[in-house]
């Protein structure tokens, strides 16, 4: 009764709907394509190319460099107080004097006279409070600056090779996508056929439309975000030309380390670790250098003075061939001492000295965050282990569950929709397979950054997460 209530032309719009939007489809499609179309020259990138380059083109490590070496030259600046300063002056070079001096009861007097004063003086300071903490603090801060260099160029290497990562997965979900409209045109056109025969629905037909459509704009996306992510990693590698990858997905080696050893080694090799300790050092001196600007200076300074002169001063007749010349060198022990200052050094002490302490707390908070994101890193990597071989596993079911699928609708014993549910479980499959191999590859990448150990080409068994030969990692 309640087919009959449903009349055929109630239908007329949702067809015109699905004819309008094949062409539109078509055209959609097009114009993805248009965008997609590369001009440039390519070049092929292959992953164990991504740390050189990175070092070589990187813009933002090539400010750090200059920093490093901005570094080094003051460290050179400090040291260089270890040894004699030496001066030189001319109080004119030369200098000329003429004048007149009348006075009514003696003769008057001329003068017209060239002169030069120039004076050597060379100090050597014997005793500097100051000089041996600048000189740590200077050398203290360049290794801080080389540091940086290390931390910023490993993570950077880091960023690219996960950049490298998220590009091969998006040409794996763009042929997991194409396998899927492939698959929903085959449905479409069984569903056409069994409409043509006479023994399908045109729901049938109308679903099939609907998932192809669906499918293609996924296709769509995954190629835009393939576009989106090769972009990315042109920007971090400073290329211009366009990239060719191995598009081949597969895991970049095995992590044989106990996750104790992970942490010990994170926390010994970490440069960030490293560089608080630096700086506590650092406030250290500077503590010192305050309380040291109480103590005497002591240096000793030799000073060799001259004087030449031609012409006549303040005599009656001007002789222009005078000419006289005089010098003293004189060698002194010189002292000083800063007895008080108001306790501005004092307080400049105690502030040093709390910052020693905030250095402390940093440093003990980065420890924990540290053993906290080598700890999940690690768990991770061993959870995406068993989400690659459950997935492998979920595929192989799905194909056959498809196939099954198939052959019950091609007997009609079965739906297009029971079909359509298949083909999506096994493109779900897929995908998780993907993203599970991705966030292997990222973990690695994590582990090795953290830790400063290595990745390793051979799998240790005993290490990887499911132990049975037949369901074990090593066997990707």
């Amino acid at each position: 009764m309640i087919r009959k209530l449903i009349h055929p032309i109630l239908f007329f719009p949702f067809c015109l709907y699905i004819n309008f939007q094949e062409p539109l489809l078509s055209q959609t499609n097009n114009n993805i394509e248009e965008i997609l179309q590369e001009n440039e020259t390519q070049i092929f990138l292959n992953y164990s190319e991504i740390e050189n380059i990175t070092v070589k083109n990187n813009q933002e490590l090539k400010a750090l460099e200059a920093l490093v070496n901005s570094s080094a030259f003051t460290l050179s600046s400090k040291i260089a107080k270890r040894y004699p300063s030496l001066d030189l002056q001319a109080t004119g070079l030369p200098k000329y004097v003429s004048g007149k001096n009348y006075n009514s009861d003696s003769p008057t007097t001329k003068t017209s006279q060239f002169s030069a004063n120039p004076s050597l003086n060379i100090k050597l300071d014997l005793i500097d409070p100051l000089r041996g903490s600048e000189i740590k603090i200077a050398r203290n801060n360049y290794v801080i600056a080389k540091n940086n260099f290390e931390i910023k160029k490993k993570d950077l290497i880091k960023e690219a090779k996960s950049r490298y990562h998220k590009l091969q997965k998006s040409y794996q979900d763009i042929k997991n996508k194409t396998l899927s409209l492939d698959l929903s045109i085959t449905s479409l056109k069984d569903a056409q056929s069994k409409f043509d025969a006479g023994i399908g629905t045109k729901f049938e037909v109308l679903e099939a439309e609907a998932q192809l459509s669906r499918d293609q704009q996924s296709l769509n996306e995954k190629k835009i975000q393939n576009k989106i992510n090769k972009i990315a990693l042109k920007e971090i590698l400073n290329i211009n030309n366009d990239l060719a990858i191995n598009q081949k997905q597969k895991l970049i080696g095995f992590w044989n380390h106990k996750l104790n050893k992970n942490i010990s080694e994170g926390l010994v090799k970490s440069l960030s670790l490293k560089n608080i300790n630096l700086k506590r050092s650092i406030k250290e001196n500077q503590a010192k250098n305050y309380l040291n600007a109480y103590k005497p200076n002591v240096y000793i300074s030799n000073t060799f003075t001259s004087s030449f002169s031609k012409g006549d001063s303040l005599s009656v007749d001007i002789n222009p061939e005078k000419s006289g010349s005089s010098y003293t060198n004189t060698v002194s022990l010189n002292f000083g001492w800063n007895i008080f200052d108001g306790g501005q050094n004092k307080n400049l002490y105690k502030s040093s000295k709390a910052d020693v302490k905030s250095e402390n707390y940093s440093y003990n908070n980065l420890k924990n965050v540290l053993k906290t994101n080598i700890s999940k890193a690690y768990l991770n990597l061993k959870l995406n282990e068993e989400k690659i071989l459950s997935s492998l596993k979920e595929i192989s079911s799905t194909k056959e569950s498809l196939r099954l699928a198939r052959l019950r609708y091609d007997v009609g014993i079965s739906t297009l929709k029971d079909v359509l549910i298949r083909q999506k479980e096994l493109g779900n499959a897929k995908s998780k397979n993907i993203d599970a191999i991705y966030n292997y590859n990222l973990n690695l990448d994590e582990l090795e950054r953290l830790t400063f150990l290595e990745i390793s080409n051979i799998c240790n068994k005993n290490d990887s997460f499911i132990k049975n030969d037949t369901q074990s990692i090593c066997n990707i």
